[in-house]
C-alpha cells in the first residue's frame, strides 16, 4: 500500500512488486488448509519443528524433541544469548494481563521505546524463531477458529523498489509465525546454544558465514572454529547482495583474528587480506567517503586501518 494514500500500489517497471511479501504468519492457515496436519498425525508424526530457512543453525535435535514432547506444551520456541548484531532482532516478552509469552518485533516498538528495545543488558534473550509445535493440540485451536489464528499485525514501511531508495513509499502489512507464541497457553520457551542460531539477515552476516571463521562438519552442520566478530559494514555500499558480491570479487577476508569489523566507506577488498582484532577500515580525515578505494593483496586491517 502507497504508504500516503493507503491505495495498492502500481510500480509497471517491474510489476512483480507490486505484491506485498506476507511474512510467515500464512503458515499456520496453509498448513491448515493443505491437509497436512491429518495426514502426518495418521503416518504417526505428532511433533512438528519449523524454522527460517536462513537459520542456518536450525536442525531437528532429538534432544529438543525429546525435552518438547515431555512438556506437553503446545508450542515452544527456542531463545539464544543476543549479541550486537541482535540487537534489532525479536525478543520474548512477558505480558503481565494474562501471563502469557510475547514476541516483539522491530516494527512493533515505537521510536521512543527503541533504546529499551536494542538494549541487550535489558534483553538478553533474542528469538531464534525454531518453533516446536505439537500437530494435536494446534489443530484443536486452528480448527476452533476456521483455520486461522489472530496473530498481531506488523507494519513494515519500505519503498517499492529496496534497491531504489527514491521509490514510492510503502507499507507492508505483515505477519510473524512466532508471534503465535501468545495464542497458545502454556507455550514454553528453552535457551539453547549459540550454535543452533546462525541467520543470515544481511551482508554482515553473510560475510561471516564465508569467511574462515565457519567450517562444514562431517554431517554437513556449520561449525564456528573461534568466537564470530561482530561485523559493520557501510550500507551505502554493502546493504544489497549485488554491491557486496562486487567489493568482494576474491573472496572474504580472513576473519578468524577478528573481534569487531566495522567497514565505513566503498572498499574493494584484494586476496588475501586479515582482519584482526578491533578493525576499522574509514575513510582518512577530510577525504570524500563516496570515492571507491581498494584493499591491496594481502593487506592487514587491524584497529588502525590498513597495513601491508
Amino acid at each position: 500500500l502507497l504508504a500516503d494514500t493507503r491505495m495498492p500500489v502500481q510500480w509497471p517497471a517491474d510489476p512483480g512488486l507490486e505484491w506485498c511479501p506476507p511474512g510467515h504468519g500464512d503458515f499456520y492457515p496453509s498448513l491448515h488448509a493443505s491437509g497436512l496436519i491429518p495426514r502426518l498425525l495418521a503416518a504417526g508424526f505428532r511433533y512438528l519443528f519449523v524454522a527460517n530457512i536462513d537459520n542456518l543453525g536450525a536442525l531437528p535435535d532429538p534432544r529438543l524433541a525429546g525435552w518438547f514432547a515431555s512438556s506437553g506444551a503446545p508450542y515452544a520456541t527456542e531463545v539464544t544469548t543476543r549479541t550486537d548484531m541482535d540487537r534489532k532482532g525479536g525478543h520474548l516478552g512477558y505480558r503481565n494481563s494474562d501471563s502469557r509469552l510475547v514476541l516483539r518485533d522491530t516494527a512493533q516498538v515505537s521510536p521512543d521505546e527503541m533504546e529499551f528495545f536494542v538494549d541487550i543488558e535489558r534483553h538478553p534473550w533474542t528469538h531464534c524463531n525454531n518453533l516446536w509445535l505439537d500437530l494435536v493440540q494446534v489443530s484443536d485451536i486452528l480448527d476452533a477458529n476456521q483455520g486461522t489464528l489472530s496473530l498481531p499485525l506488523i507494519v513494515n514501511r519500505k519503498t517499492v523498489d529496496p534497491a531504489d531508495a527514491s521509490s514510492p513509499a510503502v507499507v507492508q502489512l505483515e505477519g510473524a509465525v512466532g508471534a503465535a507464541v501468545e495464542v497458545f497457553e502454556g507455550a514454553q520457551a528453552i535457551g539453547v546454544p549459540r550454535s543452533r542460531f546462525l541467520p543470515v539477515k544481511g551482508t554482515p552476516e553473510l560475510l561471516v558465514l564465508r569467511s574462515d571463521v565457519y567450517d562444514f562438519a562431517a554431517d554437513a552442520r556449520l561449525v564456528a572454529r573461534t568466537t564470530a566478530p561482530i561485523v559493520q559494514l557501510d550500507p551505502d555500499h554493502y546493504k544489497l547482495i549485488d554491491q557486496f558480491e562486487a567489493r568482494f570479487p576474491a573472496g572474504p577476508p580472513s576473519l578468524m583474528a577478528a573481534e569487531t569489523f566495522k567497514v565505513i566507506g566503498d572498499w574493494t577488498f584484494g586476496a588475501g587480506v586479515q582482519v584482526r582484532g578491533a578493525a576499522v577500515l574509514a575513510v582518512p580525515a577530510g577525504q570524500d567517503a563516496a570515492v571507491p578505494r581498494f584493499v591491496p593483496d594481502g593487506a592487514v586491517i587491524t584497529e588502525s586501518g590498513v597495513t601491508g
